[in-house]
């Protein structure tokens, strides 16, 4: 086994702490809590399983579907099959106090072989439930997070053997410390005190300067810095849904990706207008420009990120976007995201933020959300409300 009994544990309890930091009411005795989960992870799952038995919760176990079935999914369906939704799914998603996922990869290309239109389509066919989830999201009565178990694929991928990878995940995630939650309640006041000096500021645009990176991003107005929402576990990240009308400049993605199969790599983009006007990738350049035309927001971005290294610990590649878009490192990094924006980052209550007051105020809409990361060394300079610039990020680190 991976992580004995206590790692797993541990585990359990960071991922049930954060799930409650993304809910705005109490959960309540008897509430369903569904734990999607890929079956490389099951003993993980079988924890927090456990776990929320011992808080007097619901958990409603789901099994996601293995390489084999995805593959079949979408290569040996007919179009209603690759539309269908399980019957009752809604209703769960209703109902559903929390959502804790674990991902746990057994391959990360067996998709390279199917159109994306294709993916996509089978993708919007859940738009339903989702937006079931979205509004009781905004409610305040659904809490939710995401974390990453070790497998030979993504060890493979990184570089490493399995027992390494599983290490540097554990450490990235606090659970080689005596009480892991406790480390992560005070990472989120430690990072919270950074979002609120960042808010103090009144900046209205950051100006990112690398080797290869020379971009304009407008902060936009009724906007927030975001840090340790419980989201994702790990997840240090400091970030802001931009006016995506205004980005200016070039982008470059030192970090490989990997969407839907595909593997893309050094990634550059320029932005004109908000719009990725030039597109191109040392690899997989083909796939990169179908999806800028998925839909009208794939070309602009939706979220502007910056990593502190002194909170991170994660310290190299580990071939997953939720454990990269974290990297600490030498450098820390900055990452863009392209499509639709993080809507967290509005500063009114959620409610509030119909389409229209949405579109009044820049934040982007897509059915794409595809993060892209830069490590390289980097000076941000936020440009403030009177005017004045001044340097908030350099040498990977916020400079308060």
């Amino acid at each position: 086994m991976l992580y004995d009994r206590t790692d797993l544990e541990n585990y359990a309890e960071v991922l049930t702490w954060a799930m409650a930091e993304t809910r705005e009411k109490p959960f309540r005795n008897m509430e369903p809590v569904v734990i999607r989960y890929d079956i490389p992870g099951l003993a993980l799952a079988e924890a927090v399983y456990a776990r929320l038995m011992d808080m007097h919760l619901n958990p409603v176990p789901m099994a996601m579907p293995t390489p084999y079935m995805e593959v079949e999914h979408h290569l040996n369906s007919s179009y209603g099959q690759l539309l269908f939704q399980p019957p009752g799914l809604s209703e769960l998603y209703g109902q559903a106090a929390g959502i804790i996922t674990i991902l746990a990869p057994e391959e990360l290309t067996h998709l390279q072989t199917v159109d994306p239109r294709t993916i996509a389509e089978a993708r919007r066919a859940g738009d339903s439930w989702r937006r079931i989830l979205e509004r009781r999201r905004q409610s305040g009565a659904l809490g939710r997070t995401t974390c990453v178990y070790p497998t030979e694929a993504l060890a493979r991928a990184s570089g490493m053997s399995l027992t390494e990878y599983a290490a540097a995940l554990k450490r990235a995630c606090w659970l080689n410390m005596p009480d892991p939650a406790a480390e992560w309640r005070r990472l989120k006041r430690e990072v919270g005190e950074v979002c609120d000096w960042l808010d103090s500021l009144q900046i209205r645009r950051l100006h990112v300067e690398s080797e290869d990176i020379n971009l304009k991003v407008p902060v936009g107005d009724n906007r927030r810095f975001v840090g340790i929402s419980g989201a994702n576990i790990p997840g240090y990240e400091i970030y802001f849904a931009p006016d995506a009308r205004g980005v200016e400049g070039t982008y470059y993605a030192d970090q490989p990706s990997l969407r839907y199969g595909h593997l893309v790599a050094g990634v550059s983009l320029d932005f004109s207008g908000g719009i990725a006007s030039r597109v191109e990738a040392g690899q997989g350049q083909v796939f990169l420009q179908g999806q800028m035309y998925s839909d009208a927001g794939a070309r602009r971005v939706g979220e502007f990120s910056l990593t502190d290294k002194r909170f991170s610990r994660v310290d190299r590649f580990m071939a997953h976007t939720l454990l990269d878009e974290n990297c600490g490192g030498a450098h820390g990094n900055c990452h863009i995201a392209l499509g639709g924006s993080v809507l967290e980052s509005f500063t009114g209550p959620a409610e509030m933020l119909t389409p229209q007051l949405e579109y009044e105020l820049g934040f982007n809409s897509s059915d794409m959300h595809w993060d892209l990361v830069n490590t390289q060394p980097k000076r941000v300079t936020a440009w403030l409300a009177d005017g004045k610039p001044r340097t908030i990020y350099e040498n990977g680190m916020f400079r308060m």
